[in-house]
């Protein structure tokens, strides 16, 4: 039987971004499933008393050009946001809703690619508008999911109970009972999920 890797993220996180991108090749190789757990990064700093590294400069700096290293060696692309940071709630939201109606996947994607690609001001209701356009839904549906008062209180549920479990950042996967952090860490996601 295959095993799970729940995958905990905020598109706001460029090494969220960096480990995403590495999750489809973790599934063919290992056949696990992928859960995406959709976290409001902010309050997972505060719920777990952890602090943003963007609060101390030089290390915001060097993660920023660590983060261009490892796109570039993974052939990724990736470009800072000027943006950065902002805040994803409403976006955030959307993933929850998208998962309830369906397949989050698509907004999931387009919401990374806009973020660290695109370099999209993602706190923006135009780049909102423009996600919407780009995964082929209604406006009125995007809204309707940001602004569903259940859908928020899942997100938050989401983050309370990362923080519960002892995440205190972004990316973070569990697999089974063990729980890893930071993108360079996905080789042994991999691993124990293989195992």
């Amino acid at each position: 039987m295959a095993k799970t890797v729940e995958f905990l993220f905020d598109v706001v996180s460029p090494t969220a971004y960096l480990a995403w991108t590495a999750l489809d090749g973790l599934k063919a190789r290992t056949g696990a499933e992928i859960v995406m757990t959709p976290i409001l990064l902010g309050g997972l700093f505060k719920a777990s008393g952890n602090a943003s590294p963007v609060e101390t400069p030089a290390k915001s700096a060097y993660i920023m050009a660590d983060c261009v290293r490892v796109a570039n060696k993974r052939a990724v692309p990736f470009n800072p946001n000027p943006h950065f940071p902002l805040n994803t709630m409403m976006v955030m939201r959307a993933i929850v809703g998208a998962a309830r109606a369906g397949d989050p996947g698509p907004l999931i994607a387009a919401a990374f690619k806009a973020m660290w690609v695109d370099q999209a001001k993602l706190d923006d209701p135009n780049a909102l508008e423009q996600l919407a356009e780009t995964i082929g839904v209604r406006v009125g549906t995007l809204a309707g999911w940001i602004g569903d008062d259940s859908v928020k209180a899942e997100l938050r549920h989401n983050t309370d109970e990362a923080a519960r479990r002892g995440a205190f950042g972004a990316p973070t996967c569990f697999v089974g009972g063990d729980m890893f952090f930071g993108q360079d860490r996905m080789e042994w996601v991999e691993e124990a999920a293989a195992n």
